[in-house]
C-alpha cells in the first residue's frame, strides 16, 4: 500500500498540479507539502479535506493511507470504555502482532456475514 505522502503526490501528478501550485491553492508553504508528501510531517485533517477536495477524493480515502496511529481516537475510545484499555494492554502483554490481531477481527466479521 502507498504512503499517504505517496497517494497524495500520485493524485497530484495525475490532476497535472505542480508542488508550487498544490501549495498555493492549501495557503501553505511548498515546503510543508513537500515533507507531507515525503512523510517528514502530517496534515491535520482539515488540511487533509482541503486536499481531498482539491485532488476529487474523500478525507476517508485519504485516511486509508495515513499509516499513523490513531492516538487522539484511541484516548477517546479508551477513556469511554475502559474494557478497550484493558484490552489493548493484553493484547500488548502477550505479544499479539498486528496480523494476527486483524485476523481475529476479520473472522469475526466473517462470522457475522454468516
Amino acid at each position: 500500500m502507498k504512503t499517504l505522502g505517496q497517494y497524495l503526490r500520485e493524485l497530484r501528478d495525475a490532476k497535472d498540479i505542480s508542488l508550487r501550485e498544490f501549495a498555493q491553492m492549501l495557503e501553505l508553504s511548498a515546503t510543508f507539502v513537500s515533507d507531507i508528501e515525503l512523510g517528514k510531517r502530517h496534515p491535520s485533517d482539515d488540511v487533509l479535506a482541503k486536499m481531498g477536495k482539491i485532488l476529487g477524493v474523500s478525507l476517508a480515502q485519504l485516511k486509508k493511507h495515513d499509516t499513523r496511529p490513531p492516538v487522539d481516537e484511541m484516548r477517546k475510545i479508551t477513556a469511554s470504555n475502559p474494557g478497550y484499555a484493558f484490552a489493548f494492554r493484553q493484547v500488548m502483554e502477550k505479544k499479539v502482532s498486528p496480523e494476527e490481531l486483524l485476523n481475529l477481527v476479520n473472522q469475526k466479521s466473517q462470522r457475522r456475514k454468516d
